[in-house]
């Protein structure tokens, strides 16, 4: 059993910090400003690792307190495991570290329109969601000639059989979590090899058979972009206006555990 900070690395854009205190305590803050700038703060723990040396493997158990600055913040922020598909960012900001990969992720994750990263029709796309994505564990240089089709998903007739083809080679499954986050509560996730629960102030919430597939990372984050890839085949990312400052505080509940 470790101590939830130990290893955690710090990753800002300028104007943006990450404040850690003790008993586990931690302020991640993106400064305002107009569109086209991108801001971002992140904890995690694979910096510079590539993915076979991921941390995390299941059973895995995550509990932390959490609440941010507004309800509506402009961006994405959550908290959870994922395996970094796309280097830290969907494009923008960051240094590429690793080649792509198809997403394997376990988390809380908020997304504000125009976010839009599901490939089924029937799951939400915006708001907090409770989310797993379960995908193939291909090499990644298998994934290289994908970018090949990259330009056409420019094209919406095309980008509308890219979609329909993910959603059925990604498996992925999602609720949107009632309640206001701008207040203390208590989260908690439990990744298993056949199933993940996750709990809102002791209450479970959610509960799906779609388990992330191999070693994934450990992430908390706040930022100001958008990806969306919606029925439409609109495929849009880029950055949004942040009016005032906006934070994501934790309060690390003791410990996170890995039992395998």
């Amino acid at each position: 059993m470790n101590s939830f900070t130990d290893g955690l690395h710090v990753r800002t854009t300028p104007g943006a910090k990450v404040e850690q205190g003790p008993g586990g305590w931690a302020r991640l803050t993106i400064p305002l400003g107009p569109a086209g700038g991108y801001r971002w703060a992140q904890l995690d723990d694979y910096l510079h690792r590539p993915r076979r040396e991921f941390h995390w493997t299941a059973p895995f158990e995550l509990r932390l307190r959490a609440r941010v600055s507004a309800a509506n913040l402009p961006g994405t922020w959550g908290f959870g495991l994922w395996n970094d598909p796309f280097n830290a960012s969907i494009g923008i900001g960051g240094t590429a570290r690793r080649l792509p990969a198809l997403p394997n992720t376990v988390w809380f994750f908020f997304a504000s329109p125009p976010n839009h990263l599901t490939f089924q029709d029937t799951h939400p796309a915006q708001g907090l969601l409770a989310a797993t994505f379960r995908s193939p564990l291909w090499p990644a240089w298998l994934m290289a000639p994908g970018a090949l089709a990259l330009p056409l998903a420019v094209w919406p007739p095309t980008a509308r059989l890219l979609r329909r083809a993910a959603g059925k080679l990604i498996q992925e499954d999602a609720a949107l979590v009632e309640g206001d986050p701008t207040v203390w509560h208590s989260y908690g996730l439990r990744w298993e090899d056949n199933r993940v629960r996750f709990t809102v102030d002791g209450v479970e919430v959610f509960e799906t058979p779609i388990s992330p597939r191999g070693r994934l990372g450990l992430v908390l984050w706040i930022d100001n972009q958008y990806a969306a890839f919606p029925p439409n085949g609109r495929l849009r990312f880029g950055t949004l206006a942040c009016a005032e400052e906006a934070w994501l505080e934790c309060q690390f509940d003791d410990h996170f555990q890995d039992q395998a």
